[in-house]
């Protein structure tokens, strides 16, 4: 083949080579232009449901969240809504608070000074601490204690003790209030060590001046009243008592050596105490020998209804043999009375009432032994 032939045949295979990278250059843009307008429709179509969906997730996540913003709201307004409230009433009650503070400041103020220079005012509030210890320790007033009973003595005149306690057996205990403040007041107040040791000396000599005129009173020996051979002497301020315990020693012995007893508002309670204890014991008792006083009442009567019990089912066992005879009379045997008036009705008379079927078919059954007597002499 000559040169010229194949340049002929490269050349047009070039040139379809040629129209074929054309070709296909011109299929490649088409398809990149048909990729780009798809791959747009796919974008644009999963951005929207992409959208929807992320929009529907949102939704589904902060609806609850909004709820529970709602509701963390709606508990601040009522938190801070009752705050207020009791920012109210708290500063109500703080204000009514001072106001009750100042007025007991003031009452304590006035009790004070009433206390120190007026000794009937002192003897009021002793016999009020005493009346509280009383209602305290468990004794009925006017059942186990008296106050302000007036009794008269042997030799005349009368006296009137503060409280009678009631003890079992017809005994009694008195009590007695002595306050003795005014020394007492002196030695709380001094500033040296000096002035309070005279004043604790004055405040030990005052009650003992207490003692002895509770001595000369002779409670024991009232008209009326069967007293212990002692009385207690109550010394309302509980400091004021331990005060002169501790630096006399000789007080007590003193005390009991003229028949009196001194207490302190807890040695009183205890005391008081104790003797409500006696008196349930006591009652206790009492109930016990009621309760048996009443079994044996109660057996006794037990014993009656036995025996009524026994008499009646005798009677009754009688009114049954009586009841007995006269059914059998009324409906057993040829002659019952059930059978001659049914034959009286059968000769014509005409009642109003007439018996039951039952009851008379009962009272009219032929007598078994009867027939067969007729049935023998008959065959005979």
């Amino acid at each position: 083949m000559a040169l010229s032939e194949i340049n002929a045949v490269l050349e047009s295979e070039r040139n379809q080579v040629g129209e074929k990278l054309a070709l296909l250059t011109e299929a490649r843009e088409q398809m990149t232009d048909q990729f780009k307008v798809l791959a747009a429709g796919i974008l644009d179509e999963k951005a929207k449901a992409f959208g929807e969906q992320s929009r529907n997730n949102l939704t589904m996540l902060l609806d609850p969240l909004k709820e529970k913003i709602r509701d963390f709201q709606n508990k601040v307004e009522e938190v801070y809504t009752n705050e207020s409230k009791e920012r109210h009433t708290l500063k109500t009650e703080i204000e009514r608070l001072a106001q009750l503070n100042t007025q007991i400041s003031e009452d304590a103020v006035n009790l004070t000074r009433a206390l120190k220079g007026d000794s009937k005012a002192q003897g009021i509030w002793g016999e009020r601490v005493l009346e509280s210890v009383l209602e305290s320790s468990g004794l009925r007033k006017g059942q186990e204690y008296k106050v302000q009973a007036s009794f008269s003595h042997d030799e005349g005149g009368r006296s009137q003790p503060d409280v009678i306690i009631n003890l079992p057996e017809n005994k009694h205990l008195v009590v007695d209030s002595k306050v003795s403040l005014t020394a007492y007041e002196r030695y709380a107040s001094a500033e040296t060590g000096k002035a309070r040791e005279a004043e604790i000396r004055s405040h030990i000599a005052s009650l003992h001046a207490h003692v002895k005129r509770l001595s000369e009173k002779k409670y024991q020996d009232l008209h009326g009243l069967k007293s212990l051979d002692f009385v207690l002497m109550f010394v309302p301020v509980e400091p004021a008592f331990m005060l002169a315990v501790i630096h006399d020693s000789t007080l007590f012995n003193d005390a009991f050596t003229r028949n009196v007893l001194l207490v302190s508002p807890s040695t009183l309670l205890a005391t008081l105490r104790t003797i409500a204890s006696i008196w349930r014991q006591e009652y206790q008792g009492r109930n016990a020998q009621e309760i048996a006083s009443h079994c044996a009442s109660l057996y006794d009567k037990f014993v009656g209804f036995v025996e009524d019990i026994d008499d009646v089912g005798k009677k009754l066992a009688a009114t049954q043999k009586s009841y007995d005879d006269a059914r059998s009379k009324l409906v057993t045997g040829r002659g019952n009375l059930i059978r001659q008036v049914e034959r009286i009705r059968t000769l014509g008379i005409k009642p109003n009432k007439t018996l039951s079927i039952a009851l008379v078919e009962s009272a009219t059954q032929p007598d078994e032994f009867h027939e067969d007597v007729i049935l023998n002499e008959i065959l005979a």
